[in-house]
């Protein structure tokens, strides 16, 4: 009907059967960004958060929240990750999340990786915001994914 492969002929909502599908390495990475006051980031790396180490809680949010994406995303398939990693490079205006999941499976982790940028931000958000509440989250996006039918993708 439309050609999206999570509508079938009728266009109702269905998951895409993989099962024919080639098992590959596949692995992708995403990123996104929370802006702060330089007193709020200041904060952070002194590590005199009230509610502890955010950095450390949110890298461990993110490993979670990619773990349970196909629990979040309805259509999404339970994916067993070999990978996910939380890179966060705080300065003096906010932390970009740069996150990296990898399967060896039948579909792709893109969005296992964008669930985790997702997870570690809100996370960010939510253990600094006594310190500043105009935390602004954004320009998440995929940089790159690897393996499967369609090939290699870079942003």
């Amino acid at each position: 009907m439309t050609g999206l492969t999570h509508l079938d002929n009728e266009g109702s909502a269905r998951m895409v059967d993989v099962g024919a599908k080639t098992v590959t390495q596949r692995q992708a990475v995403a990123r996104g960004r929370i802006t702060m006051t330089p007193d709020a980031a200041a904060a952070i790396a002194a590590g005199s958060v009230q509610k502890g180490d955010v950095l450390a809680v949110a890298r461990v949010a993110g490993i979670m929240a990619a773990k349970k994406t196909s629990d979040l995303i309805p259509l999404c398939h339970p994916l067993p990750l070999s990978k996910v990693e939380i890179d966060l490079a705080l300065d003096d205006t906010g932390v970009t999340v740069t996150a990296t999941a990898a399967t060896a499976g039948q579909t792709g982790v893109e969005m296992e990786a964008l669930t985790a940028v997702s997870a570690t931000l809100l996370t960010v958000y939510d253990m600094a915001k006594a310190l500043d509440k105009r935390m602004t989250i954004g320009d998440i996006r995929l940089l790159s994914k690897t393996g499967g039918k369609s090939g290699d993708w870079h942003a």
